[in-house]
């Protein structure tokens, strides 16, 4: 066993990108290591209860200066639209005096981070090593960051890219135009990434070698950094906290294995049209369903922008709600037979542990990227065609939840054999274990 060491975590103020620290915050705590979490104050209610190890994870909060186009008390993506999130990567950049100074009295081993990219200097600095931790795809990584060259290559592979089903097509090149954005002040988001990838000391991803191998070995012969991984990264099942009355009461009345659940994460607003689209969408199932989005552009609530006559028509099978839900749950109940998402990286590993089948709507590059590795590597799941104008038809989302749900379905009964197969590997307590202990092993040696 290696020497106990002090991390830091600082993550960027997004809650995908928090919770995923926390998690491996808590396998670090779990062996004995002490950490110090940066986070905006406004997150500390959220993440407190996920703390599984107060006594070796402390929260230490972090004040998010004003920013002219930030709206008044903004502090994590969810205070804020897509559109507004190169004022907050100014906001979090304006924090570096206060990080440098926590730095300087704690003196940690080691500094987690990902958009904050002036990390590595700080840990040089005061003799810590960086580690940047990736919570997208090494897949996404591998293609959209390679040394030498820019965001406007991307239509290519770069020389040396694993041959590979994970690519973009046609038009999709277009989802990746935000890299090029300012992001920050006098940054783009790809100038953002690629410096934290070619300065910090180690790049850690998370993903495993069965998945990901050859997107892992690519990464480390471009940035000349050790990749090391941390498997999965997902949370104990919370079996102390039920799902909630409402939801649990309304799902059990349907067979097992019936339900859709739609969610796309909680940064995607869509606009009135495609949100009443992928209504539409669900009640031409014909299945029971349960959406959980937020409502759409224009509209103050859900109820105001669901297509004319649908509430009565969907009565007793279909609900759209615009509220948190509790995802990793309503995932586990037995109703639920299919899960439509946008494929985040968290939903995608979340989809993965549970039994139901899986159809992706991705929205931005990187979901399209998860969504080709699901969908073409894998063959676990199916994604929703596209039209011209880059949404869905309702017939196509329909289409693909019906092709997974129909028991006869033979694209149904392929992703569903390789989905069996590859949820089996990664919940063998085994492989996750595996992962965590070879992780910190690496650590500790590094300190």
């Amino acid at each position: 066993m290696g020497s106990k060491f002090h991390a830091f975590m600082f993550p960027w103020f997004g809650f995908g990108h928090m919770t995923a620290f926390l998690h491996l915050a808590n396998k670090l705590a779990e062996k004995g290591h002490k950490i110090t979490f940066l986070l905006p104050k406004k997150a500390l209610k959220q993440l407190e209860p996920l703390n599984l190890f107060p006594n070796r994870i402390v929260f230490d909060t972090i004040t998010v200066p004003s920013v002219e186009g930030l709206p008044a008390g903004a502090e994590t993506t969810s205070d804020i639209p897509i559109s507004l999130g190169s004022f907050l990567a100014s906001a979090m950049d304006r924090t570096r005096n206060q990080v440098k100074e926590r730095v300087s009295m704690s003196k940690p081993d080691l500094i987690f981070f990902d958009f904050a990219h002036w990390i590595p200097e700080i840990a040089r600095e005061y003799g810590a090593k960086s580690v940047n931790f990736v919570t997208i795809s090494a897949a996404c990584v591998a293609i959209s960051f390679s040394p030498g060259r820019s965001p406007d290559d991307l239509a290519v592979p770069p020389p040396g890219y694993p041959s590979s089903k994970v690519l973009l097509r046609g038009q999709e090149t277009n989802s990746l135009s935000f890299l090029s954005y300012p992001f920050g002040d006098g940054t783009t988001f790809y100038e953002r990434i690629m410096t934290g990838l070619t300065h910090c000391d180690v790049i850690s991803i998370r993903t495993c070698q069965e998945m990901e191998g050859k997107f892992c070995d690519f990464i480390e012969s471009q940035f000349q950094r050790k990749v090391l991984l941390t498997g999965p990264m997902l949370p104990d099942p919370d079996n102390s906290k039920p799902l909630d009355e409402q939801r649990s009461h309304w799902l059990r009345q349907f067979e097992p294995e019936s339900v859709v659940y739609c969610a796309l994460g909680s940064q995607i607003i869509l606009e009135k049209d495609q949100f009443q689209e992928l209504c539409l969408g669900m009640e031409l199932t014909g299945l029971p369903f349960l959406v959980a989005v937020k409502p759409p552009k224009g509209a103050s609530t859900i109820q105001e922008a669901l297509p004319k006559g649908f509430e009565e028509r969907v009565k007793g099978r279909g609900v759209v709600w615009g509220g948190w839900v509790q995802q990793p749950l309503i995932l586990a109940h037995p109703s639920i037979g299919c899960f439509v998402s946008h494929c985040g990286f968290g939903s995608m590993w979340e989809s993965l542990v549970n039994d139901c089948q899986i159809v992706f709507i991705p929205h931005l590059g990187e979901q399209i990227f998860n969504t080709r590795l699901m969908s073409e590597e894998l063959e676990v799941s199916v994604e929703v065609k596209r039209e011209e104008t880059g949404w869905f038809s309702k017939e196509s989302l329909s289409g693909a939840i019906r092709s997974v749900m129909d028991k006869d379905s033979e694209l149904g009964n392929l992703v569903r054999r390789n989905h069996a197969k590859w949820k089996e590997s990664i919940v063998s307590s085994g492989l996750m274990n595996g992962y965590v202990n070879n992780f910190i092993e690496a650590l500790e040696k590094l300190v």
